[in-house]
């Protein structure tokens, strides 16, 4: 059984260590992190910039930790002429020399000064991926989010492999940070909410390389991205955590409101009214000053989490208050926005004694969830109908089951799709990837 994190409670390795999750290990120098690809990827750009072997090679030792003994066996020279390179007593110039180097410490080629096709394939694989993450971020916000996973995956199995093999240029390494966020984030999309760990374990991989980068926009997506998923898989004060952080990381107007509407929503989920009560009005103050808005950051987006919020809060009468002041021009930024709005609507409606409205808008909602493969969407109007007294028929508490049935099966035989021991797997996801 895996432990949980002694300061915020998300899962921990099934070993049982660390005791502290990698986010409350934080803050941490933005250093070397030793032998690996995110110790290379963090070294590579300094010595690339300084242009000479002998700066290379010492950037490799201390970031593997081996001696100059070590690294000349490695390579099949003297200790001596190790260090001669080092010092910059000896320069290389010969082009197999320098292919052989490359190629026993898996240093990308170019990085030594020798153009070869593999810099080609690594520009192409560059610009193919960054589209793939692009186009799959647009399919997902376009309720498509079994398409996002379906061009993920592949990208970051090919991303994945060349890190195995050794090359971890920054680029590559920013890249496939950005796509394990990205396939996260779909998955929070598809998955019930009995399998969302999987989806914050993929966040929480792309986490992992981010910390390290020193790119603290990237670091600040990662960081917000893993917090909301850690919240819709149940640890909202986890989430709370990593929240906190991206806002202290990223100063950036826009990334910032979006951090405080998912903070604001976390801060609900977890009982804490009087966080709610303070980033919720930071979010509606942001806007008003606002040059720039995005998908997490704009006027629905802040009033349905208002509204969630209240509820969440014991605040029925103030919430139903606000349901019935929709601002002006007040669109949601994606599909999928439409139906959390519509069931936390008809949730505020339900709860102040206006069944019949309720019901009627949570059937809509049930069949928009359904045609965007929303199943916890699904699973939140289950959880309202079951509640007694709230929704005195049965209808629409059949009709969520029912199509909640309907995507499972759906789920089930999506390509590409696996989840974690139920109807929806992932290859290549372990219990101990946490």
């Amino acid at each position: 059984m895996s432990r949980r994190c002694d300061q915020c409670g998300a899962p921990g390795s099934p070993s049982g260590r660390p005791a502290s999750c990698l986010a409350c290990q934080l803050p941490a120098p933005l250093g070397l992190s030793g032998a690996g690809p995110v110790g290379a990827a963090v070294w590579l750009p300094a010595a690339r910039r300084a242009g000479d072997l002998g700066t290379i090679l010492r950037g490799y030792r201390r970031a593997s930790a081996l001696t100059q003994q070590q690294l000349a066996e490695m390579l099949g020279y003297d200790r001596i002429y190790i260090s001669m390179i080092e010092s910059g007593r000896r320069k290389l110039t010969d082009r197999g020399t320098l292919a052989h180097i490359a190629r026993t410490l898996a240093i990308p080629p170019h990085v030594l000064g020798i153009a070869g096709p593999d810099d080609a394939d690594f520009a192409a694989m560059l610009a193919f991926g960054n589209s793939v993450i692009r186009l799959a971020q647009i399919a997902r916000r376009g309720g498509r989010a079994a398409e996002a996973v379906s061009e993920l995956w592949p990208l970051i199995t090919r991303l994945e492999a060349r890190v195995a093999a050794g090359y971890a240029e920054p680029e590559a390494m920013s890249l496939l940070a950005r796509a394990r966020m990205s396939l996260g984030v779909a998955l929070g999309h598809l998955l019930p909410d009995e399998q969302l760990a999987t989806a914050a374990r993929w966040t929480g991989r792309a986490l992992r390389i981010a910390w390290h980068l020193g790119d603290r926009p990237l670091l600040g997506l990662m960081l917000r991205m893993h917090g909301n998923e850690l919240r819709k898989a149940g640890h909202p004060a986890a989430g709370i955590i990593r929240l906190r952080q991206a806002l202290q990381v990223d100063d950036h107007p826009v990334r910032q409101g979006a951090g405080l509407v998912l903070l604001a929503r976390a801060a609900a989920e977890s009982g804490q009214a009087s966080l709610f009560d303070a980033t919720a009005s930071q979010c509606v103050q942001a806007l008003q000053t606002a040059a720039e808005q995005d998908v997490l950051f704009n006027p629905f987006t802040v009033r349905e989490v208002r509204l969630r919020g209240l509820l969440a809060t014991g605040r029925t009468a103030q919430a139903a208050d606000l349901a019935g002041h929709c601002p002006a021009g007040s669109e949601p930024p994606s599909p999928h926005w439409r139906v959390i709005e519509r069931i936390t609507t008809a949730e505020v409606l339900a709860r102040a004694g206006d069944e019949h409205a309720a019901e009627t808008m949570l059937t809509a909602a049930i069949g928009d969830a359904e045609f965007l493969r929303l199943p916890h969407q699904v699973q939140r109007v289950v959880r309202l109908a079951s509640e007694p007294g709230v929704l005195t028929g049965g209808t629409v508490h059949q009709q969520a089951r029912t199509a909640l049935t309907r995507l499972e099966r759906q789920l089930t035989g999506t390509a590409g799709l696996a989840g974690s021991r139920a109807a929806v797997r992932l290859p290549g996801i372990t219990a101990d990837e946490a």
